[in-house]
């Protein structure tokens, strides 16, 4: 009898062990991704081959995604959202389908100007959004701030998006956060009068437009500056604009984030968390800044050679989530400003 019990027990430890193996294995995360699968996928993938826990990523818009796990509510899988601006994290945030998260790891890499106070959301990358000037149209010395690109001088010679851009919004945003409204929306009605073509098309389009002669000057986000530069087939055109770093003497050239939070639902909290702490290292911030020519948020880690090229240059310091707060503010005045 005690044999057999010593082999029950034998055997009770093997299945024991072996259930514990399959549940180490089936560990995994769910991500709902506003980025495009190839620009964090192979990240992804390293974080599964270092860490064993599977990655399972939707793709889609921002707003469809916050949409989703607004209505699939307590039923979600979600355990991360990924988002390409400050504004929709922020709005996540306010739909309540985040939940705040407590990470030695992330507050000591991000600075606190990058992520939210109560721990909802995380700036894993940095963009900016400079001028984009034409050479030999435009002398550099003539550029100073975002203010001054209302000044009736340039008139007709500004390319942007649309005021439905959340970029464009988050910039009119900072100008609120720092000038007031009034003032932004006077600065708003003297740039959209110097439009040199009705708003239409994505950063891209404004660079080629420049490029092309449609306008001097551009506003876009750095990283379609480098991308393109990268892209042979955009390059030519890339090539011919600088980039002029606005505000220097004073608050800073704006700044956007990409960034995540941990679903309020999120089955897999624990690799959740393991996941934003994986994408705040010091390699997967390398690959970011040489990958996707982004800004790294983790200081000491160095920049892709094409945003060395653009220069150094001071950012703006406000709490990002200030850009979220004034979103609909900014709406106001862009709308009564006519930018369209």
């Amino acid at each position: 009898m005690k044999s057999v019990k010593a082999l029950s027990l034998v055997g009770a430890a093997v299945l024991t062990a072996l259930f514990n193996l399959s549940t180490a294995q089936a560990s995994e995360v769910n991500i709902y991704s506003a980025r495009q699968e190839e620009l964090i996928k192979p990240l992804l993938d390293k974080f599964s081959s270092e860490t064993g826990i599977k990655v399972n990523l939707i793709t889609g818009k921002p707003d469809e995604l916050i949409s989703r796990m607004a209505s699939e509510g307590r039923n979600s899988p979600a355990d991360v959202l990924i988002s390409t601006d400050v504004g929709r994290l922020y709005r996540a945030k306010q739909q309540g389908v985040l939940q705040a998260i407590e990470s030695a790891v992330l507050t000591g890499t991000i600075p606190v100007e990058m992520r939210d106070p109560a721990g909802q959301w995380f700036g894993l990358t940095m963009r900016a959004r400079p001028i984009l000037y034409v050479p030999g149209k435009v002398d550099p010395k003539q550029l100073s701030t975002y203010e001054d690109l209302a000044s009736p001088k340039w008139k007709g010679k500004i390319c942007v998006r649309s005021s439905d851009n959340i970029y464009n919004q988050s910039m009119t945003a900072s100008m609120i956060a720092h000038d007031g409204a009034a003032a932004a929306e006077q600065w708003a009605r003297g740039f959209a009068a110097n439009f040199a073509m009705p708003p239409k098309g994505g950063d891209r389009d404004q660079i080629k437009a420049a490029a092309a002669g449609v306008c001097d000057l551009a506003i876009a986000n750095t990283y379609y500056l480098g991308g393109m530069l990268a892209d042979p087939k955009d390059k030519a055109a890339a090539e011919k604009v600088k980039v002029f770093w606005p505000n220097q003497a004073g608050r800073g050239a704006h700044i956007n984030i990409s960034g995540a939070g941990v679903a309020k639902y999120a089955p897999n909290k624990a690799e959740a968390v393991k996941l934003l702490e994986y994408m705040t290292t010091a390699e997967a911030q390398q690959w970011y800044a040489e990958t996707n020519h982004e800004y790294p948020v983790r200081a000491g880690v160095q920049v892709s050679t094409i945003l060395q090229g653009f220069g150094e240059f001071k950012a703006d310091q406000l709490q990002l989530g200030k850009l979220g707060e004034l979103n609909a503010e900014a709406i106001r005045v862009m709308d009564r400003a006519g930018w369209k």
